[in-house]
């Protein structure tokens, strides 16, 4: 096995963060956050998608407190491989640079955008959408790493996780009031 691959395994801790650790130095550890919403809106499959896949409607879905921004050039459909820079007050006002990329786009059904640059160690949003009777059920499934190790963890316990429950909890009320049952 060559030094650039190197192997590494999972210990699941709970339900929402799991530790990566390589095969060389288990005494590194990453902890990867994990949260998942799942919601039923009263739209087309394709009506959803217009909405959930244009980075043009992340204001109407987010506290006021995370303004966004958008920095770059978005065409009206998004595919593989499209670069998104955004600038955003999501902590105590302060600014900060978003760089992301569509990862995966399978329209009508999912995309999936990571960041590239920006204040997590690694950020992966999915966005799923399922046909149903009378609908459609989102999904979103995200998995993010703090930086700064332990202290990093620290300021996700005592920030950075309330403050995504409460950007999710407003996503969910503002579609619930929108398009919901």
């Amino acid at each position: 096995m060559t030094d650039l691959i190197k192997p590494f395994h999972l210990k699941v801790r709970n339900i929402n963060s799991i530790y990566i650790e390589t095969k060389r130095s288990p005494f590194i550890r990453m902890k990867i956050y994990h949260l998942y919403r799942r919601q039923h809106l009263n739209l087309t499959i394709h009506e959803a998608w217009k909405f959930f896949s244009s980075p043009y409607n992340l204001n109407d879905i987010t506290p006021e407190f995370f303004h966004v921004t958008i920095t770059s050039k978005v065409p009206e459909k998004i595919y593989a491989g499209l670069m998104i820079s955004y600038r955003m007050k999501a902590v105590f006002g302060i600014p900060m640079t978003w760089l992301s990329e569509v990862s995966h786009c399978d329209e009508p059904k999912r995309f999936v955008y990571e960041q590239r640059i920006g204040p997590f160690k690694f950020w992966s949003h999915e966005v799923c959408l399922t046909e149903e009777q009378n609908g459609i059920v989102l999904e979103d499934i995200m998995f993010y790493a703090m930086p700064m190790g332990w202290l990093g963890q620290f300021i996700n316990s005592v920030l950075i996780a309330s403050k995504l429950e409460h950007i999710f909890d407003n996503r969910r009320n503002y579609l619930h009031r929108t398009w919901g049952d």
